[in-house]
């Protein structure tokens, strides 16, 4: 378990021991973390990891199986409305009232938490100039893309001002510039001091946002610290990567070896880990390989990531 110096703030979650139990199936197998004020923390891994049935513990509308979990110093089990008062929740699919419009979507929600009308309405014109839905406040939500729906969403779960904001795969089904724009609007956030806790599947989504984040794979914490701790740990400074024309690859061995720090072979390319790229293509060149093509590339967090829970496919 994450451990702070005492000079730091207590974490505001922590759990040491935590798993998840449906029936025989065990979806979290006892992981330990914590989530200091104002972090950005990540949960990556591949589908059926137990990134959700974490975030549905921590989020309160999940009991925890066995283990200890704390939120905002709290116990879920007791003081579960407590808690969730103090979360803004961020589901994978979006659950607007379709038969609102965009801005009564903000203000009626906002009244579920106790905020008296007029409350309610300020913090709502607020955030849809944070969420840039100020033109579209009085429209339907159906017609609304699915970037818009996504930053409405959010808005939503501000409208308490939470001490904490939950996001469950924020980004899954969004084109590139609504992902940028939502990308955006987190970091700001971040700056404002909201403590955001999030899953992802995405890589790059994982660098842009998480100030440190754990890897899951079968249930279990694989791996924990920040993106490019985690790159530094698990991967090479450079990546070369080498194709081959039809039915060459297949034919090589020796030849790879001692290339680099370490070679990977895929059924289309070959991957080469090492301090420099450049020279692992030139030995590869003075070897007489002869590939197609050439890249080298810095090293990833999909690297790390494929490198710690595999490259099968995962449905």
């Amino acid at each position: 378990m994450s451990e702070y110096p005492s000079t730091t703030p207590a974490p505001l979650i922590s759990a040491r021991g935590l798993t998840k139990r449906f029936g025989t199936f065990t979806a979290v197998d006892g992981i330990d973390f914590a989530v200091a004020p104002g972090e950005s923390f990540g949960f990556l891994g591949p589908n059926g990891a137990g990134k959700t049935s974490t975030m549905r513990m921590i989020s309160c509308t999940s009991p925890v199986t066995a283990g200890e979990l704390r939120i905002l110093g709290l116990d879920p089990a007791a003081d579960g409305p407590a808690i969730r008062g103090r979360l803004g929740v961020v589901p994978q699919q979006d659950t607007l009232d379709t038969d609102l419009s965009v801005r009564d979507n903000l203000a009626i929600y906002g009244r579920y938490f106790g905020l008296s009308r007029a409350e309610s309405k300020a913090r709502a014109e607020g955030l849809l100039e944070f969420a840039q839905l100020t033109e579209r406040a009085n429209d339907r939500v159906d017609p609304l893309s699915g970037g818009m729906k996504r930053r409405l969403t959010i808005a939503r779960a501000l409208i308490n001002q939470p001490s904490i904001l939950l996001l469950d795969e924020p980004t899954t089904g969004l084109d590139p510039q609504a992902r940028h724009l939502l990308w955006e609007r987190l970091y700001r956030l971040k700056q404002q001091g909201v403590t955001l806790v999030l899953t992802t599947h995405y890589m790059d989504e994982a660098e842009q946002l998480c100030d440190r984040l754990v890897v899951m794979d079968k249930a279990r914490i694989v791996a924990e610290g920040s993106p490019r701790g985690l790159i530094e740990q698990y991967a090479t400074r450079e990546v070369t990567e080498l194709r081959f024309p039809v039915g060459v690859q297949e034919t090589l061995g020796a030849e790879l070896d001692g290339l680099g720090d370490r070679v990977e072979r895929l059924p289309d390319r070959v991957l080469v880990y090492s301090e420099d790229g450049e020279a692992a293509a030139v030995a590869a060149h003075d070897r007489g390989l002869a590939p197609e093509t050439v890249l080298v590339r810095r090293a990833s967090l999909e690297d790390v990531f494929l490198r710690l829970t595999g490259r099968t496919l995962v449905d």
